[in-house]
């Protein structure tokens, strides 16, 4: 799995990092480890990613809200699956 990005929203990327290709703006399912015995899925993330070589970054503003999606989460739960839209 490709390492969770962040796109500082004060310069438009449109261009991956790693190999030069073209971002395109899709939503897509990711797992997020919030301890060593939990993972939140969250399904419907807006995230740029490389049409070439799949790279991923995550806006700013849409980390924010994962990070209080999350949060919110009940801690003790193995796998939860949360849609980003909540």
């Amino acid at each position: 799995m490709a390492a969770i990005k962040r796109a500082a929203n004060k310069h438009k990327i449109t261009t991956c990092s790693i190999c030069g290709g073209k971002l395109e703006k899709l939503f897509t399912d990711l797992p997020f480890k919030i301890n060593d015995n939990s993972i939140v899925i969250i399904k419907g993330l807006p995230v740029l990613q490389c049409q070439n070589c799949s790279e991923y970054l995550i806006e700013d503003a849409v980390m924010e809200k994962v990070d209080v999606i999350l949060s919110k989460i009940e801690k003790t739960a193995e796998l939860e699956v949360l849609s980003y839209a909540v």
